[in-house]
Order: C-alpha cells, then structure tokens, then sequence
C-alpha cells in the first residue's frame, strides 16, 4: 500500500506512536474497567489525566508558577470573545495587529466589546508580510495588544515576539503553539486550539498569567470568566475529557523528540527542505510569503499555470500525499507541516513536485 501523508491545516495530522497508545487504551484505561471516554471527569483516573497533562505542558514550554493553565472548549473562535471580555479591566479599547485572516476574525469580534485600534496591517501587501514594528500605531493606553504568530491560511509567521512596552500581549498560537522553544513570561495570555499541534479537535488551551483575572465584563455569562474556569481547576463544566488525554500523550511524544528544542531542530529541517524545492523550480512553483515571513507550520504555493492545479492534486492523492489543496480564499496549493508530519512526508512531498515539474514544465 501506498503511504499515506496527511497535509492538513486541521483537524490535521497526530503522532502515529500517540495514536497506536491511545488505541491499546481505548477501551480500558491502566486496568480502570473504563475507558477515558467514559470516565467522570471528577473521578480519580480522569484527574490524574489532567493533571498530568498540565504538568507536562508546563514542563515542555517552562510555564512560570504565576500563570494559569486552562483546558476549555470553543476553538479559538470563542477567545476572539474572551479575550476582550476578560482583559479590558475597565478600558475602552484595544490594540489588534492584521496579518490576515485569522486576525481579521479576531478584529471583527473584539469590535463588539470594545474600539479595536489596528496597530499595523499586511493587507496592503496582501497578507505576505508581517508589518515592520517600527511602523506599529500601538496605544499607550490600550488594555492589550492582540496578534496572531503564525496565519495558518497565509503562511505568514512573525519572525519576532512584539514589544509592548508593558501592555499585555496576547497571542493566538493555535498553528505554531509547541514549534519551538517559547519564552511564555513575554505574554499575557495564549490561546491555541488543539487540532493542530496539540490533539483532536474539541479542545482550547489557554495560558493566562494571573494579573489578569478578575476583571470580566458582569454581564456576560460566568462560562465566559477566565477566573471562574481558574477557580474550578477547568471543570465548571464538563471538559473535553478525551482531547485532554490526547493531549497528555502528545505533550510525552514531545519530550520524547527532544522536547521543543529538539522539535524546533526537526521542523526548520522539513520547512527549509519544502522552501528549497519551491525556490530551486525555476519558477514553476511560487510562494507569494516574503522570505522572513515563511511560516515552518503552513506553506502556500502555487504552479506557474493554475490549469495544472488539478492534476498536481489528483496526482498527488494518488501518490499517498493528501489535502494538499490550498484555502479557497487563497488558492493554490498549502502544505502543512505541524509537529507530527514526518520527515520522510516531506522529502516525499518534494520528491513528487520535482517529478511533477519535470513531465509538466
């Protein structure tokens, strides 16, 4: 059978050792009689879980004590709320950087709590750039500035962390979370969906620095009270208990290539491989991001004539090398190369779009 790489921007692509672990305890968990998908989330096995995992993600990216880890539901849609709800403290407005699509989602949520002040924007450029921060319109009165490091629709990723000149800085991470070594005390707060580089889809991770609570707006709903979700340990609801799982045995995959230094070392070897073969054709594939900007996680490109769109697809399927197909709002091709796709998918990948180049330049 043909080997089979997943190119996904998400619910992407997980670890085959994670799966093939998680698949030994499906149906009984460390001899519980149950398995983690039937567990109360109150019982011991199940916190153990938890707890686990957040001990894990603190020891993977060196947590200080002073933040909160949270384990939430709603993507990173429902932060695009919770942020400005939780961390206006009384101000009006606050700071938001446009670096594409994510952003823009962002921008257009925040606008219902609060005036959003677009600090810097790439849509002049189209989105292929990160605005140079000398240019960046920050005030010094806003609540928080909020960006987005990585668009995983664009492929463009901030080569530096943001000074704010000590207003919180807040991050959605949900396609670059994990990466890389990260210095989390230079945040605020971050947000990631899981379906990236963390677990299944189902599960939001928040790290919040305490500071910050306490402020949410009184009328809306206590679901949406970082401090309230502190002060339950997660469980004011019921949490997505087997994404949380997932994510523990994830977080071990982690340490086991190294922790993220080492994961760091593996995923600029797979970005620049891909880059290379993109630069080296001569122009028969394209990638519209400025060389700085390149995102190691998403990576758009497109072939010189877009009729050949639909074979390069059809026959990359074939050859095992799936959703490869790029956003509709962008076009062209997207390969994503989260933490869990192999090198070998890669060298794969760039294997077939020489071939490719070669019978159709």
């Amino acid at each position: 059978m043909t080997q089979i790489f997943n190119f996904g921007a998400g619910p992407a692509v997980m670890p085959q050792a994670v799966l093939r672990k998680a698949q030994e305890e499906l149906a009984e968990w460390h001899g519980s009689g149950m398995s983690v998908m039937e567990m109360s989330h109150r019982g011991k096995e199940f916190m153990g879980i938890m707890a686990h995992a957040e001990s894990s993600l603190r020891a993977l990216l060196g947590i200080p004590s002073h933040y909160k880890v949270l384990f939430l539901q709603g993507g990173a849609s429902l932060q695009f709320a919770m942020v400005p709800i939780n961390l206006l403290r009384g101000k009006t407005g606050a700071d938001y950087i446009n670096t594409g699509e994510w952003s823009k989602k962002a921008i257009a949520e925040a606008r219902r709590f609060c005036d959003v002040n677009v600090a810097a924007s790439g849509e002049a450029d189209k989105f292929t750039d990160v605005p140079a921060e000398e240019t960046w319109k920050l005030k010094a009165d806003a609540a928080f500035v909020h960006y987005t490091p990585n668009e995983t629709i664009g492929g463009v990723e901030f080569p530096f962390i943001p000074d704010t000149q000590g207003v919180p800085l807040v991050a959605d991470m949900s396609s670059t979370i994990l990466s890389r070594p990260l210095d989390v005390s230079r945040f605020g707060l971050i947000y990631a969906g899981a379906q990236k580089n963390i677990g299944p889809a189902g599960l939001t991770v928040v790290i919040v620095r305490e500071d910050l609570l306490g402020g949410a707006l009184k009328t809306m709903p206590l679901m949406l009270d970082y401090r309230i979700h502190v002060e339950n340990d997660s469980m004011y609801n019921t949490p997505p208990t087997f994404p949380i799982y997932m994510a523990g045995l994830v977080f071990d995959w982690l340490q086991g290539q190294g922790g993220l230094a080492g994961m760091a070392r593996i995923n600029e070897r797979k970005a620049r491989l891909l880059y290379d073969c993109i630069e080296q054709s001569g122009g028969f594939y394209t990638c519209p991001v400025k060389a700085r900007a390149r995102s190691w996680m998403n990576v758009p490109f497109t072939l010189k004539d877009e009729r050949l769109d639909d074979p390069f697809l059809k026959e990359s399927q074939k050859a095992g090398l799936l959703q490869l197909k790029g956003h509709r709002s962008v076009g062209g091709m997207r390969a994503s190369l989260y933490n869990a796709m192999p090198e070998e998918g890669v060298t794969a990948l760039v294997s077939f779009m020489r071939d490719f180049a070669r019978r159709h330049g």
